[in-house]
């Protein structure tokens, strides 16, 4: 049998490569450890565990949840926007309920993009904006994000007549591979940028509350007239260690919002309305508990980059996420690099060209190991001889 043709255009998942490197590995004895994927070490917060338990007994839960999620889920997430960022909106209109961010993101290109159509995503960036826009029919356009720019995107440097035919601008602050983060004028420009050519401007927030030394993340909705051309989508996933879960929301113009449940209700049943009640509760925890986690991942980070510099890396201080993205030695390509740290020092990390061409030249790490591994990776790339300079 003949897959199609869409299905052939779409490189390896990277994740799922750097899944079975790990197993091939570990099949030959070899004690890996793995910085690779974003996935937290540590279980989900006891508050949310605690509400679906629960939830899970209540016989009202178990049929088919609405398409567009709890009445219930959509109020808190709106309650927790108007809280967060104070940004005003309809729980019926501007909020809809999703399966983690992933599959929104996914499902968002099927909804706006037609055969001839471009896309606008960030280079380096999540491998899913630029497979769904193939999946779809359309023609991702990669917009650098370099170091010299802050790894922001040059809205001035993108052809008119590919501004013209695109559909879709994806942005992701804070960053996925990079961990760099956007301020509101930053995010003028892009709403300036999108009304001008009629361009949906879609804010990737996965990262939103990994955050660290006092730096917050904004939201595209407060900009201005960011919700007549923007919709932002939000994932359970990192902010609460809910990634198995598979929960979140996505959230603004209300004809976005609309176009993309049109998509789900003929593709998904949505959320079990259990997992959506522990949701709910997550938004109203003691963010006590947030700043916990982000504490165990600032003193990961300061474990991390103090030991890269040691080995000869310059780094500047990250403000968000729990990803390092960094440059491999002079002379090595990325591949190169990651094999060798794989190889020789038994650490995986991803390689920076897996997230786009942009991307080659760097690594990325997951600061999802606790500080004394964390320390062991160095100590083994210390051992390995493995050095930037």
């Amino acid at each position: 049998m003949k897959i199609s043709e869409r299905l052939e255009k779409i490189p390896p998942y990277l994740f799922a490569e750097i899944d079975r490197k790990i197993a091939e590995a570990k099949a030959k004895g070899i004690d890996i450890i793995s910085l690779g994927i974003g996935d937290p070490d540590t279980p989900t917060l006891a508050p949310v565990v605690a509400e679906m338990h629960k939830a899970i007994d209540n016989p009202k839960n178990h049929d088919y949840p609405p398409y567009n999620g709890t009445e219930k889920f959509r109020k808190a997430a709106c309650d927790w926007m108007k809280k967060r960022f104070d940004v005003e909106l309809n729980p019926d209109t501007e909020m809809l309920a999703n399966i983690g961010s992933k599959e929104a993101i996914a499902h968002i290109f099927f909804a706006f993009v037609d055969k001839g159509d471009y896309t606008l995503v960030p280079d380096p960036g999540y491998p899913v904006y630029k497979n769904a826009t193939i999946f779809a029919g359309g023609t991702p356009y990669s917009m650098p994000l370099l170091e010299e720019n802050g790894y922001l995107p040059d809205f001035d440097k993108i052809p008119e007549d590919i501004a013209k035919k695109s559909k879709l601008m994806f942005l992701n602050y804070p960053n996925n591979p990079t961990g760099a983060v956007a301020d509101l004028d930053f995010y003028k420009k892009a709403v300036d940028f999108c009304k001008k050519y009629d361009i949906l401007l879609c804010s990737d927030m996965a990262y939103s509350e990994m955050t660290f030394d006092g730096y917050k993340a904004p939201s595209v909705l407060q900009v201005e007239g960011g919700k007549d051309v923007a919709i932002e989508f939000y994932s359970h996933s990192k902010s609460y260690n809910m990634t198995g879960w598979r929960v979140g929301f996505v959230c603004g113009n209300a004809g976005a919002v609309k176009a993309l449940g049109t998509i789900k209700n003929n593709i998904d049943s949505g959320t079990f309305k259990a997992i959506q009640d522990a949701a709910a509760a997550a938004f109203t925890v003691d963010q006590s508990l947030i700043d916990s986690l982000n504490k165990m991942y600032q003193d990961r980070r300061d474990a991390a980059e103090s030991g890269f510099r040691e080995l000869g890396w310059d780094i500047k201080p990250s403000k968000a996420t729990f990803y390092l993205w960094l440059p491999v030695p002079k002379g090595m390509t990325s591949e190169e690099f990651v094999t060798q740290m794989l190889e020789k020092a038994h650490v995986v990390v991803p390689p920076g060209n897996g997230y786009g061409s942009c991307g080659e030249g760097y690594f990325r790490v997951a600061l999802t190991k606790d500080v004394d591994t964390i320390k062991e990776c160095i100590r083994r790339m210390k051992d390995a001889g493995i050095r930037y300079n």
